[in-house]
């Protein structure tokens, strides 16, 4: 050994000072390449070779580099040098490229502590003193929302201000807009979703006080474990917003939920998108009924059982998406093909020359209102979240933007399958990943690695592989009552045996049911052939019930209704003295109910309704009449379509309202089915 240091010392400086720095290069390349690695649990048997060959070269370089300096063969040791460094280069490519990727995988990740801010809320102009009486929501549904609302009464010294507990952010927004309470505590996302809900009033309410704390993100315990290489399902849940990435809450839009399976095997997906204003019993708050799109408000995992509940279909993963970010992926993509429907509402029609026109994705209007022409073609980012958000220019308004938004994932879908996508791997990633949240853990990604490689196979092999079948729910208007004297919601109401038809369908694509096979098929050549959709055209199923009202009718209509629906009918006589007498109402004609109209019956067990009694003779039938025609426009009153999250304060609900699934539509009109492109 001394023998070897003194032979070292009298090497040439230059040369040695090469040496080590190019040893040290390389080594530090290969260890941080192999903890990367090491990150990527795929292809292990090829990782451990590649790692094991790189090693053998820093031991080759060590040695033979070590007997050439000693040597002098100096040529030769720049050669092994040169060929070291761009060893070390290409290393160096690679883990930037693995870290990349890994530290996108785990942006992906939902965080575990998230910002939520609650404040307090009040009508324009209004103060807030002891004297006000303000609304809280029960602990018992939001326990993040009952505990920040109690730390912004402690900060703010309101602790002697009556506090009303309500369990139902609806019946809560509502008291406020009635004036019935003088403030609400409300997160910042809530606020948000309730502002663009049915509640225009909120658009003029003001912040007061403010809260803010960190609390732990309880979706971080929505954890699946199921295999990718399995048939599974995924919940896509859209976030709308003018930047970049995702809100800082787990409460968001809801006004996208579409449920997915997928199988590796078959490489066949199914879609059911799930309308937003779809009336079903909320999961996580007693199963009251409610728009399913009010379900985001409590969280993820309150939209997951709610509609585990709706389908009996078990979810696996949810993916929780900005569509702002659908821009920036399109533009990593090179565009996207998609085939825009034709615009059916004909005032929209002229105004824009046939075109379909909204607003940009900062929700600018005027010279920048994004606009495309109709048919097949390549849809730039902008153009692709227009297109995916537009709702005005279709009669069927909601129901048609979740066919649009189908059809833009599907689009996407396709076109990241495609092999000339891997040079634009980077740029991908990063669109993707800054818009995403997820509870699929990177062992579950790195699961999909090869079904991903068998689909690039066949991309080669046959071209378009990837299998997605659409779905149809059939649904009918239900305007219904929040509670018995509360706000009118226009919601709808869907078939069973519609919703049965698409179930069935993603339960054999996940194998848990044989898929029934059809056996028969006919044709007429004079007709053009479209594919059947699961779902379309079933309006069978028992559909929910609401009170009608029966002000100004005859008692036995109410009891027909009563026996019908297993109501006990109690009938009471109002005179002219009583609070429920009605002097527009003629006597022996039901002058009030005890239940408003609109309101479910399915906890309703008892009816009582009010004849006015002989005393209220002199009321006249031209009184009569215009109290009918009152009572119909207060049913009319609350059914028209709301404005969407995706659509916040949005000019073309002033010069398009929409005519999409409402009351006023006409009744050939109301079995419409939710239209989904072939």
């Amino acid at each position: 050994m001394k023998v070897l240091f003194n032979k070292i010392k009298k090497v040439n400086k230059i040369f040695l000072c090469i040496y080590l720095l190019v040893l040290i290069l390389y080594t530090g390349s290969y260890i941080l390449f192999l903890k990367n690695l090491i990150g990527i649990s795929i292809e292990t048997v090829i990782r451990i070779i590649i790692a094991f060959i790189l090693l053998i070269w820093i031991i080759t370089y060590f040695l033979w580099g070590l007997v050439n300096l000693i040597l002098k063969k100096h040529i030769t040791l720049a050669i092994i040098s040169a060929i070291t460094i761009i060893l070390s280069v290409g290393l160096g490519v690679v883990t930037y490229y693995l870290g990349m990727f890994n530290s996108n995988l785990d942006n992906m990740a939902e965080k575990e502590y998230l910002t939520y801010t609650s404040n307090l809320v009040v009508l324009k102009d209004n103060k807030i003193t002891k004297d006000s009486t303000l609304g809280i929501i029960n602990k018992d549904i939001d326990s993040n929302e009952y505990e920040l609302a109690n730390e912004l009464i402690k900060e703010e010294k309101l602790e002697d201000n009556k506090l009303v507990t309500y369990n139902d952010f609806y019946e809560m927004i509502n008291d406020l807009l009635n004036k019935e309470i003088d403030g609400i505590f409300i997160t910042s996302n809530n606020l948000k979703v309730f502002n663009d809900e049915e509640f225009e009033g909120l658009k003029d309410a003001e912040i007061i006080y403010t809260y803010s704390k960190k609390l732990k993100n309880e979706d971080t315990e929505l954890v699946g474990n199921k295999s990718l290489t399995e048939p599974f399902t995924i919940l896509l849940m859209g976030v709308d917003s003018e930047a970049d990435g995702l809100d800082a809450s787990t409460s968001f839009n809801g006004d996208t939920l579409m449920l997915i399976t997928f199988n590796p095997k078959t490489l066949n997906a199914t879609m059911f998108s799930i309308p937003r204003d779809t009336y079903v019993p909320i999961a996580c708050n007693h199963n009251r009924y409610a728009k399913i799109n009010s379900s985001a408000a409590y969280g993820t995992s309150c939209v997951i059982n709610t509609i585990e509940q709706l389908t009996d279909i078990d979810i696996d993963y949810y993916v929780k998406i900005n569509f702002k970010g659908v821009v920036d992926l399109v533009e990593a993509l090179g565009g996207v093909t998609v085939d825009v429907e034709v615009p059916d509402y004909q005032a929209y029609y002229n105004t824009y020359n046939g075109r379909v026109c909204e607003q940009n994705s900062l929700r600018q209007f005027g010279d920048k209102l994004v606009c495309m022409d109709t048919g097949v073609q390549t849809l730039n980012g902008e153009q692709a979240l227009a297109y995916a958000r537009c709702r005005h220019a279709y009669l069927m308004s909601d129901i048609a933007r979740n066919k649009h938004q189908q059809q833009i994932i599907e689009a996407l879908a396709k076109k990241a399958a495609s092999p000339d996508n891997i040079g634009k791997l980077k740029s991908i990633l990063e669109a993707v990943t800054n818009n995403i949240d997820t509870n699929m853990k990177r062992e579950q990604i790195f699961t999909f690695y090869d079904v991903l490689k068998d689909m690039i196979v066949k991309t080669f092999k046959d071209g378009d592989f990837l299998t997605i079948e659409k779905t149809y729910l059939e649904y009918y208007n239900l305007p219904v009552r929040m509670s018995n004297n509360g706000l009118m919601l226009s919601a709808i109401g869907y078939y069973p045996d519609s919703l049965e038809a698409i179930v069935n369908l993603m339960k054999a694509n996940l194998e848990l049911e044989e898929k029934e096979m059809i056996k028969t098929f006919s044709f007429d050549a004079n007709e053009v052939y479209t594919k059947k959709v699961t779902g379309q055209g079933i309006t069978t199923g028992d559909k929910l019930i609401t009170v009608p009202n029966f002000v100004g009718l005859q008692v036995s209509e109410a009891e027909t209704f009563a026996l019908n629906n297993n109501i006990d009918l109690k009938v009471e006589y109002a005179t002219p003295d009583s609070e429920f007498y009605n002097p527009n109402i003629l006597p022996g004609m039901i002058a009030n109910q005890s239940v408003s109209n609109g309101v479910l019956i399915n906890n309703v067990t008892e009816l009582i309704v009010y004849i006015n009694s002989a005393d209220s003779s002199n009321s006249s039938s031209d009184n009569q009449n215009e109290n009918n025609e009152n009572n119909q426009d207060n049913e009319d009153n609350g059914s028209t379509q709301n404005d969407s999250p995706f659509e916040e304060n949005d000019p073309l609900d002033t010069l398009f309202p929409d005519l999409g699934y409402n009351d006023s539509q006409d009744a050939d009109k109301e079995n419409t089915s939710q239209t989904i492109i072939d």
